[in-house]
């Protein structure tokens, strides 16, 4: 039997394979898709390193986040890439260091009285600039659906830079109350004495619910712990009952870390219910070190604002049932400048984004460790103190003044710019910096100033020079 195939015929087969080739590349597309983590990234505000009880701190319950580390890997050299709220988030965001965007700190540069400043500060940048493309943005391009759900703190609206959803986020960097009414015009007030935390924590959660069935980035930035201390009655009477006294705790303080921890797990939970808390990348991290004036940071120095250990080192927690295996405490510094380096690695994004910080992947799943490097903060600027005792600073007027900090393995410099002041710490055994080393280890002062100078000359970071005429030293 012959088979006579007509034009009609011959297009007919034509479209048939087409299309079939069509859906095949389609199902692919989709299951490529499909195979992409959910990335759940959730930032505390100002939660000290010291501050939980899975880091050892005796009073604050965190059962949750206990639970969570033992099923994780924990960074116990974890830092932030600034010791205050706005340049952390914009490090964070961008993955570029201070002088590339210009964010150094919470409104001026100009803090503390101007008679104190020797040296006209650097001005500072208020708003992340959208030209960097964010993290948020690079994962949008990945094919994720994006919510921010907490504190912004880089401009008015996190919708313009990746996001598709912005619960409760703007220029604010703290909530008026967090009690309902919240004053926020980005999030509807509920019922009356309705708790934030709690409120961000459901808006989360109905935003995985909403989106399980494709990949989600949740952007959490809880405004908890940062001021104003606000707690549960309940759990503030707890906390009074447990500090008994001892001035080195905060029972409102400790309300509002429990409160957090009991979100978290809430939020675990909902991914382990809905079935997809294994192809789930979470990852814990605090913004900045705990503000010493209400949390001591012991057996760290200081606390926000300062360039101490207490200013910049912070709990941090990474997780991914489907990846990482070992779950363990590593002592490998990391900053937050590596999360976006990370989350690129996981989505397999190979656009050269100019990063400043690096993956963690190969650490977390394959167990290769890291070669060393440098770690640098920048800070041209002054932040006033808070609380001249508890401040534990270098001076009862600022919690730090214009300088430069440069960590390479145990050995940590500070440098700073009035008068050229040098500190050297060995953080192996003096975590506390208390032993300054710069006469006995003039060799290591040399290579590590060698090495802060030329990172400012290669990332252009401004160093202040012009004298203030209003100066006083007495």
């Amino acid at each position: 039997m012959n088979l006579i195939i007509t034009k009609a015929t011959k297009s007919t087969i034509i479209l048939a394979v087409i299309l079939t080739m069509s859906a095949c590349h389609s199902k692919r597309v989709n299951r490529e898709t499909v195979e992409k983590p959910n990335i759940v990234f959730i930032l505390v505000d100002d939660l000290g390193w010291s501050d939980t009880s899975f880091m050892g701190n005796p009073i604050y319950e965190t059962p949750n986040l206990d639970r969570f580390s033992n099923e994780a890997v924990v960074f116990t050299n974890a830092y932030a890439p600034a010791a205050n709220c706005a340049p952390s988030r914009a490090c964070i965001m961008s993955g570029k260091n201070t002088p590339a965007h210009g964010i150094y700190t919470v409104g001026s540069s100009e803090r503390g009285k101007s008679k104190d400043r020797k040296l006209i500060p650097t001005p500072n940048t208020l708003t992340l600039d959208e030209g960097f493309t964010t993290l948020a943005e690079a994962l949008k391009n990945n094919g994720y659906t994006n919510a921010s759900i907490g504190k912004w703190h880089l401009g008015e609206d996190p919708k313009t830079q990746g996001f598709d959803i912005n619960i409760g986020g703007s220029h604010a960097g703290h909530p008026k109350s967090y009690f309902s009414p919240y004053k926020n015009k980005n999030i509807k007030d509920g019922e009356k004495g309705e708790y934030l935390t709690d409120r961000l924590t459901n808006e989360a959660i109905s935003f995985i619910t909403d989106n399980k069935e494709k990949p989600f980035f949740l952007y959490l930035p809880y405004f908890t712990v940062h001021t104003p201390l606000q707690g549960k009655q309940s759990l503030i009477d707890k906390y009074n009952a447990k500090i008994n006294g001892d001035k080195r705790f905060n029972a409102k303080y400790g309300a509002m870390v429990e409160s957090m921890d009991e979100n978290v797990g809430k939020l675990i939970n909902t991914l382990k219910e809905l079935k997809i808390e294994e192809n789930t990348i979470i990852v814990f991290l605090s913004d900045n070190g705990g503000l010493a004036s209400v949390s001591n940071q012991f057996p760290l120095r200081a606390g926000k604002g300062s360039y101490y250990e207490g200013g910049i080192r912070v709990p941090c927690i990474i997780k991914w049932p489907n990846k990482i295996k070992e779950h363990k405490r590593i002592e490998t510094p990391i900053t937050g400048l590596d999360i976006f380096p990370t989350l690129m690695d996981v989505v397999k994004d190979t656009n050269n984004y100019k990063l400043d910080g690096i993956s963690l992947l190969p650490l977390l799943t394959e167990n290769k460790n890291l070669e060393q490097r440098v770690l640098i903060w920048h800070f041209p600027i002054y932040l006033q103190g808070v609380n001249p005792k508890k401040d534990d600073a270098r001076d009862s007027l600022f919690r730090t003044r214009p300088g430069s900090v440069i960590r390479k393995g145990k050995w940590k410099l500070h440098e700073y710019f009035e008068n050229g002041e040098l500190e050297l710490y060995n953080l192996e055994t003096d975590i506390g910096e208390r032993v300054n080393l710069i006469e006995d280890r003039q060799d290591k002062v040399e290579e590590l100033l060698n090495e802060l100078k030329t990172w400012r000359k290669v990332n252009k970071a401004p160093v202040p020079k012009e004298l203030n005429l209003d100066y006083n030293p007495i």
